[in-house]
Order: C-alpha cells, then structure tokens, then sequence
C-alpha cells in the first residue's frame, strides 16, 4: 500500500486510516506519524517506523473537549478547565485511560495522553474519521521532528502510505504536556502553551513525581547529525566560531532575539545544517520565559543527542 507520495487529499488520507494505514499528519506543533488509535495493528507499525521503544506512549488526537472525556475513566476537573480554556491548540493532558483504549498506545500505562489539535485540516481529518488518531512526531525516534510534509518524505519516505501536506507547522514545537491524573497538576514537557500561562488558571506541582511517563522526556532527543553546542550568548558563540572555523565548518543560528518566530524555523535550521553539511551548528539559547522554555529544552537535549551520536 505504500506509496510514499505527498498530497492534499484530506478523503484519501481518512481512508488509508480506516483501512490501517500510518499517515503523515499535519498539525500546528509538529507533523505527526498517524494511525487510527482503535486499530492495535497499525499502532504498532507506527512504533515500527520510528524505532520507537513500545514503552513509550502516544498521544491521541481529538476533533473536540467533548470526545476527549470519552477516552478516561476518571476525566479530572483539571483536564475539563484545561481543555476548555487552550483547546483547539499545543496542549496535551494525562487522564486515566478508558478500559477500550489499547495498551499499545499508553506504552503499557493505565494513563492516556489527549489533545485537541489548532490545525484546520487535522480537524478535518478527525471529524471525517470519527475517531482518535494515535500520532507521535513523523521522524526517526530521537531525530530532529519534521514541520512540514517534505521533512517526514526525507525522513520516512516509502513507509508511510500517505503524507497529507497541511502546509508549515505554525508552532513547530511539540506541545506542553500536563499531567492531569494526580491532585495537583505536573508538567510533563513544556511547549506552545507556557507554564505562566497555565500557572494563572491551576496551581502545578514543583517537583515531577511518580512513575508517569510522557513522550519527548529522554535526555536525548530531537538530535540533528551534526555536533550541536547550546551557547547563552552571541559573544559566546562568535568566540567559539573562532577557535572551531579552522578545522570545522561552524554554523551561528541565534535563538535569542526573537524565540516566537524561531520555534517556528528552529527544527528546519537544524536540518538545513546537516543537508549543508556543517560541522557544528551554534545555537544561542532564549531566555527561559515563555515559550524560550521549550526552546531550551529541546536544544539542550538535541546536544546531549548529537553528542552522543559523536561517541
């Protein structure tokens, strides 16, 4: 069934899920590797593809808040105020699962991940299926996560039957994952939605506790090939640039003074890093406000990848 072809047939791409197909699927934070999350066996073609560990759970996509508490036994007061105040948009919550939903797509965990995606036609693809799509990034686990269609072509190529092209990722970082399960929320992962953001609404816990596991949490994630070295400043860079430039072909990319727009372009410059062939790519980190906290948390295990790629 696999064609590997890129297109904007939103009918196609709904079919080739009910049929258990994986699709390239476009939201605003990432495109996502997607598979109808009722059909066990093509949840497990999306681990598959990745070479992703099976422990590692997914996140299931939703057309709306009201379809969302359908998937969990016990929906908590703090996913309903969450839900309804940032969804459609780059929020994630953990719920206690539904007995329905399959321990393939909760990594083994009686938890499950949710969110109601900001992106016209990933709603689209929803409402047509009537049904949840289980959709991790459309990349190489570990690897840097594709913002548009041609990046998981590049990435996953001939196994995926279908990428639907919904145009550039808006965001371009994975979402903010909160969990939802115990009496005081936790984030998980920071992303589109800050923690100042949600911190107005509910109070969150200080410390990450217990054994919930989420996506994107290993130290070592979103790598490119390339060496990547995380810097506070632009005198820093440009001194590293001149101690490296000799022997290495060194790439400045500053994440600093604009970290809306960058997160936008971020992924993309450090692809375009190792299709140039760059050596070192050297990044000037945001500050940590905002959505700058994502940013560094994607850098600063990027590095720890790519440094461990070099090894």
């Amino acid at each position: 069934m696999s064609s590997s072809s890129i297109g904007t047939s939103i009918d196609r791409a709904i079919e080739i899920l009910r049929n258990g197909g994986v699709i390239g699927f476009p939201t605003e934070t990432v495109y996502g590797l997607a598979a109808d999350a009722s059909n066990s066996v093509a949840v497990n073609r999306i681990f598959d593809i990745k070479g992703r560990p099976r422990n590692h759970p997914l996140i299931v996509h939703l057309d709306s808040l009201a379809e969302a508490r359908h998937w969990s036994t016990d929906w908590s007061a703090s996913a309903e105020i969450l839900g309804a105040l940032f969804w459609p948009g780059p929020l994630t919550v953990i719920v206690t699962k539904a007995l329905t939903v399959h321990h393939e797509v909760t990594g083994g965990l009686e938890t499950l991940a949710l969110r109601v995606p900001n992106h016209a036609v990933a709603l689209e693809v929803l409402r047509g299926l009537e049904g949840g799509i289980a959709a991790p990034s459309a990349n190489k686990f570990g690897k840097v996560s594709p913002t548009t269609a041609e990046h998981v072509l590049a990435d996953l190529g001939s196994e995926v039957d279908y990428i639907l092209d919904g145009g550039p990722c808006a965001i371009g970082l994975e979402s903010t994952i909160v969990d939802c399960s115990a009496h005081t929320i936790q984030i998980l992962r920071p992303g589109g939605i800050s923690r100042e953001l949600i911190s107005q609404v509910l109070p969150i816990a200080e410390q990450m506790t217990g054994p919930s596991r989420a996506p994107g949490m290993l130290d070592s994630h979103y790598a490119p090939t390339c060496h990547l070295t995380v810097v506070a400043d632009m005198n820093e860079a440009h001194s590293l640039l001149r101690t490296q430039a000799a022997t290495q072909q060194v790439r400045i990319i500053d994440g600093s003074s604009d970290p809306t727009l960058f997160a936008t372009q971020m992924y993309s410059q450090l692809r375009q890093c190792d299709d140039d062939g760059i050596d070192q790519a050297v990044v000037v980190l945001p500050s940590p406000n905002g959505i700058g906290k994502a940013i560094r948390d994607r850098l600063l295990k990027a590095a720890h990848g790519a440094q461990s790629q070099s090894h």
